[in-house]
């Protein structure tokens, strides 16, 4: 399954398919938000968080997979991340782009 930022494939025809969209949701930890605005206040990088942030992108990602596969897809072409707040403490992550298949050759 092929996830590309691109809007074409290279030279090969394609058919387009719908917009896709998935989602993923952390919840916070009580525990790591202390740590972290420790950290945050003496300075440094913020290490759980950006292990929690790529562990949500990641799942968003497969999501977005799972669906165009499941559409029958051979990939998705535009994809685009965005991380909206949806309630303090929580990281959100939306993914979204179009289902293409590859064009069958004429015989």
């Amino acid at each position: 399954m092929q996830l590309l930022t691109t809007d074409t494939v290279g030279a090969e025809p394609i058919s387009y398919g719908d917009l896709l969209t998935s989602t993923a949701v952390t919840g916070a930890n009580v525990l790591r938000d202390v740590r972290e605005a420790i950290t945050n206040t003496v300075g440094g990088q913020m290490t759980r968080y950006e292990r929690v942030l790529d562990e949500t992108i990641a799942r968003a990602l497969d999501g977005l997979k799972a669906k165009a596969s499941t559409a029958g897809y051979d990939g998705v072409l535009g994809v685009r991340i965005s991380h909206p707040v949806i309630t303090d403490g929580a990281i959100e992550v939306v993914v979204t782009g179009t289902g293409f298949r590859f064009a069958k050759p004429v015989s």
